[in-house]
């Protein structure tokens, strides 16, 4: 069963039979928002929206990895992006773009990996639609969690949810922050504000 998250909530990583999860993937899924009229859509014709979907590794307060369409696998293997998808989708639920996390593998000094999305073309969350961000068990395919991207806005950027380490095992919260930037290296002043 999916949980919408709310800005704020948090869930436990733990699987209903009492075990932890191994392998979760966080998608990314949106399409541009379709104009009206001809002058509409002659104005916005060939203006793509790239989105992107990034993960940043913290140990203590400080960022030790990212994960991002520059740099799409971390140092220690443990977490991976799909590429970067340049123009979004139909709307139809499917990711666009998505980040797999082995949490077994990923290194015992990370205790935190925000997830954050950017326009790297620079519209707002108001000229996009069907804009979500998602957790799914990779073993199994069961879709966990779901943050909707809401309102729009005249935002550029959002920081999504995170996952962290606890002495219980691993746990997501859903950020949601509304925030502006190209890239995750933008929003660094506003990630150390969520540890």
């Amino acid at each position: 069963m999916t949980v919408s998250l709310a800005k704020g909530q948090k869930i436990s990583l733990e699987k209903p039979d009492g075990g932890q999860l191994s392998l979760v993937r966080m998608g990314l899924g949106w399409k541009a928002v379709q104009r009206k009229g001809f002058l509409a859509k002659l104005l916005s014709a060939g203006r793509e929206i790239d989105l992107d979907a990034s993960a940043v590794l913290f140990s203590r307060g400080r960022s030790v990895d990212v994960v991002w369409f520059q740099h799409l696998t971390s140092d220690d293997g443990s977490v991976r992006h799909s590429g970067d998808n340049l123009v979004g989708g139909a709307g139809d639920a499917t990711d666009d773009e998505s980040i797999t996390v082995d949490l077994t593998r990923v290194g015992a000094e990370v205790d935190q990996i925000l997830f954050t999305v950017n326009s790297f073309t620079g519209q707002t969350f108001q000229e996009v639609e069907a804009a979500f961000c998602r957790l799914v068990d990779e073993t199994t395919g069961t879709e966990l969690a779901r943050y909707t991207l809401t309102g729009g806005g005249p935002y550029t950027a959002q920081i999504m949810a995170k996952v962290q380490r606890t002495p219980g095992g691993w746990q997501m919260a859903a950020i949601g922050q509304p925030a502006s930037g190209r890239t995750f290296q933008d929003l660094m002043p506003e990630l150390l504000k969520h540890l």
